[in-house]
């Protein structure tokens, strides 16, 4: 039988247990407050000097039986062009995309310092340093104070995690991750990005491949990265073959990601516009005029549009799809069905907002399903191979998609080869290197770009892929 409690004791308990409750939700509140208050103060940038030193990143050249290069920052200073991105905003063309786009100046202007230099706001400055030192160390691996002082420490894969859990370090040997923050600017975001009205005014037209920009960067870490556990990853020679793969994969889901937010209207500066003509085929518009019995877009006709209808920019998925076929045929048919739907839509004059988000948003997780799929797998020889005779059978199809595309293509073909030659040692290497290199004069001038004379070089290179 339960005992019965006198109605005073009973209210007593009741105080004694709310007064509990009450110092744990004040006991917690302090210390989320600290962790809190911890988490910004690691959360901070102290600029590239942090870096410089000849112990740490700064040596000259690199440093023998180093685990690391030692010379990072010397070769981001005197070769990268991420150094030189805040100059861009100073120079003439820069002071007049200002003036088109009523910023003021260039290089204070937010939307510009977004992507071409390292300037978070001033409460997330640990250390003074210079906007004017452009894109740093600090924009791809994240700001530094927390996790600095173990950084010089003796490295490990404990201390690697806990930086990136605890301390708001990027993990670039994550291929999906750095691809992504790669994107975060050459891509854009709902906080940052090229888009339409920017174009007019003068900006370039964004586009991206990681393999190939990663070589041009130059690249400044060893090959190839340690594993999550330490470990040493596959042969180097596929390391750029992965990069491009899982970057392409990766491009392609932030390419869904950017259609849906755009067509909802999600965007820091709350300029509603619709249709963003910077998603559509600039190719489509901004082709040289010729004559009509010359034109090879009148030749070929407008396959799935309405003639006069700019095309959906279709070149981060033309080539990837050869790519998707070979690894997961399934998921691959899925992927196109999608993308159609995608390409259907945003093909059309006046978009439906709601339509293209859905089915952009739908596409974007079998996208990722790709990048995760090929970040952990082994590539070898007769895979490399087959990917690059896939693209030369495929002449038409890409050459057609526009000029974009045909870039995709080449910059493919570029990376496969490299890393296939290396491998394979094929006798005729430097006749397919001339080949491609063929191929890149033909983007040099966009509004020369022949789709039937890119197609025929490709069909030219496929016989010397044996």
């Amino acid at each position: 039988m339960r005992r019965a409690y006198h109605p005073r004791i009973r209210l007593a308990r009741i105080s004694f247990l709310v007064g509990v409750l009450a110092a744990l939700v004040l006991f917690a509140a302090y210390a989320q407050r600290g962790v809190l208050a911890q988490d910004k103060a690691n959360n901070k940038y102290v600029g590239p000097g942090s870096c410089a030193a000849t112990s740490c990143h700064g040596s000259v050249k690199p440093v023998a039986g180093s685990r690391i290069l030692q010379n990072e920052y010397s070769t981001w200073i005197i070769q990268d062009k991420h150094s030189r991105a805040y100059q861009a905003l100073t120079g003439d063309v820069g002071e007049r995309m200002a003036k088109i786009l009523n910023l003021g100046k260039a290089e204070e202007a937010s939307k510009c310092l977004a992507c071409h230099a390292l300037a978070p706001p001033a409460e997330q400055i640990g250390r003074k340093f210079e906007v004017n030192e452009g894109v740093t160390c600090e924009n791809c691996h994240g700001p530094a104070q927390g996790w600095l002082g173990q950084h010089t420490a003796k490295d490990s894969p404990e201390k690697h995690l806990q930086s990136v859990r605890d301390f708001h370090m990027v993990d670039t040997r994550n291929v999906i991750v750095r691809t992504e923050k790669c994107l975060e600017c050459h891509l854009g975001n709902s906080g940052k990005f090229v888009d339409h009205e920017m174009i007019a005014a003068g900006h370039p037209d964004l586009y991206f491949e990681l393999d190939s920009f990663s070589a041009v960067m130059p690249r400044h870490w060893n090959m190839p990265r340690l594993t999550a556990a330490g470990t040493a990853a596959e042969d180097s020679s596929w390391t750029g073959v992965r990069d491009w793969s899982t970057g392409q994969a990766v491009q392609l889901r932030a390419a869904m990601d950017r259609v849906a937010w755009r067509a909802r209207g999600e965007r820091f500066d709350k300029k509603n516009v619709w249709p963003e003509y910077s998603e559509l085929s600039c190719f489509a518009c901004h082709h040289a005029l010729t004559m009509s019995k010359d034109s090879w877009r009148q030749k070929h006709g407008y396959a799935g549009r309405r003639p006069g209808d700019p095309a959906w920019n279709a070149s981060r998925f033309v080539v990837f799809r050869l790519l998707a076929k070979e690894v997961d045929p399934a998921a691959a048919q899925d992927l196109d069905q999608k993308l159609e739907a995608v390409a259907e839509e945003m093909s059309k004059l006046d978009p439906d907002r709601d339509t293209a988000a859905s089915e952009a948003s739908a596409a974007a997780p079998v996208a990722q399903h790709f990048a995760e799929r090929l970040v952990a797998m082994n590539y070898e020889r007769g895979m490399v191979l087959h990917m690059m005779q896939s693209i030369c059978d495929n002449a038409e199809e890409i050459s057609l998609a526009d000029e974009r595309a045909a870039e995709q293509a080449t910059m493919a073909l570029d990376s496969l080869y490299i890393a296939y030659s290396k491998e394979a040692q094929p006798a005729n290497a430097a006749e397919v290197r001339s080949a491609i290199n063929g191929l890149f004069q033909q983007l040099e001038n966009p509004s020369a770009y022949n789709a039937d004379v890119f197609a025929g070089a490709l069909r030219h290179m496929r016989p010397m892929l044996q």
